[in-house]
């Protein structure tokens, strides 16, 4: 197989995992930017967090926030909990690297909050300690999951939502990922600047 080839098949199962999933995911999207938007409308805000490849998609997503999507409107509050290395050392040199992200929204999550995580795998230690921390501070979760949407699934509750990326590839997650990043985003803003169907 040539390598052109190659990438050809990688774009169309990138394309096949996208529209395969837009069905599934679409009610469960409708109901994290409604929950979303109206935290937003409380004046709540949000926190987001994820490792690797799922902390970029988070800080895309409060990047999206605070600057602008598509629609110029007035940034919104969503602070990642990724980029400060100084932060995220000293918790874990002084604690351990499953608080990194518990430790901030501990001491930043107020009630009504939104958490956003993001896990391909939903079974790592600092995620699993964030949520338990938000449900502590009694905030909301939106999970970004894959797979068989590992011990996430056990943990969400009945005021919070699961967005499970129907597949067991790591890059196909995240790129439905973003995809799902993006409709939150489109649907928020749609609400708040009052251009709902």
């Amino acid at each position: 197989m040539d390598a052109a080839h190659r990438v050809r098949e990688m774009f169309e199962e990138s394309v096949q995992a996208l529209s395969g999933s837009a069905d599934t995911l679409a009610p469960f999207i409708v109901i994290a930017a409604g929950m979303t938007a109206g935290a937003l409308l409380n004046d709540k805000k949000i926190l987001a967090c994820g490792n690797g490849a799922s902390a970029a998609c988070v800080q895309h997503f409060s990047a999206i926030m605070l600057n602008r999507f598509v629609m110029d409107r007035p940034g919104l509050p969503a602070i990642a909990l990724t980029p400060d290395a100084t932060t995220l050392t000293s918790i874990a040199d002084d604690y351990q690297f499953a608080d990194i992200f518990s430790k901030q929204i501990r001491a930043l999550g107020q009630p009504g909050d939104i958490l956003l995580v993001a896990s391909h795998s939903g079974s790592s230690h600092n995620i699993i300690h964030a949520i338990d921390a938000a449900h502590d501070r009694k905030m909301y979760v939106v999970a970004l999951t894959g797979q068989d949407g590992g011990r996430i699934t056990e943990l969400i509750q009945e005021d919070d939502i699961e967005i499970r990326a129907p597949s067991w590839t790591t890059a196909c997650i995240h790129e439905i990922h973003l995809k799902v990043i993006h409709a939150i985003c489109d649907l928020i803003d749609r609400r708040l600047l009052g251009q709902e169907d």
